[in-house]
């Protein structure tokens, strides 16, 4: 993880089509970032080893994608002061609330910047963590003001093509 900006993690394989959404924003605004699994369950351990590298590299913001208990996101912000972003992922019989419940119910001093659940959650993560960037990174300022803006035009064409 040397020279990355953002590191994403998930808990396991399955969520890898899901946080591919946070990947996609990240490569939009030409962020690095790295990739893996890692399970604050099954592999804490792991876990506790790649924040620290993650850190000692310089890294500035996690990514953290997990479904069922979804620990994940707090385990790493229990371990860094680094912002710590939270996916909670719909992939329980409880479509994703047990998820949302344990990321978003973070003791106090141990914040998690909890998104929405499932894909759109994944896609704003990636832009959150830009924002956070582009507080001291100027070109990715004008990108993320560029981004905002063709959102815009696109909601007025839509809305110019409804109109009689």
């Amino acid at each position: 993880m040397s020279n990355t900006q953002v590191a994403i993690f998930m808990g396991s394989k399955s969520d890898l089509p899901l946080m591919q959404e946070a990947a996609e924003m990240l490569r939009h605004f030409n962020i690095s970032y790295d990739m893996t699994i890692t399970s604050a369950h099954r592999s804490p351990n792991r876990t506790e080893t790649l924040v620290r590298a993650f850190e000692l590299n310089g890294g500035e913001v996690f990514i953290a994608g997990a479904g069922s208990a979804a620990h994940l996101a707090g385990v790493i912000a229990a371990r860094t002061v680094l912002p710590v972003i939270g996916v909670p992922i719909d992939s329980s019989p409880l479509q994703g609330w047990d998820a949302l419940l344990a990321t978003i119910q973070m003791p106090g001093g141990i914040p998690v910047a909890t998104m929405a659940v499932g894909k759109a959650g994944a896609k704003n993560a990636g832009v959150f963590a830009a924002q956070i960037i582009a507080r001291k990174d100027q070109q990715l300022l004008k990108r993320l003001i560029a981004y905002k803006e063709e959102m815009e035009k696109k909601v007025i064409a839509d809305a110019e093509q409804m109109s009689p």
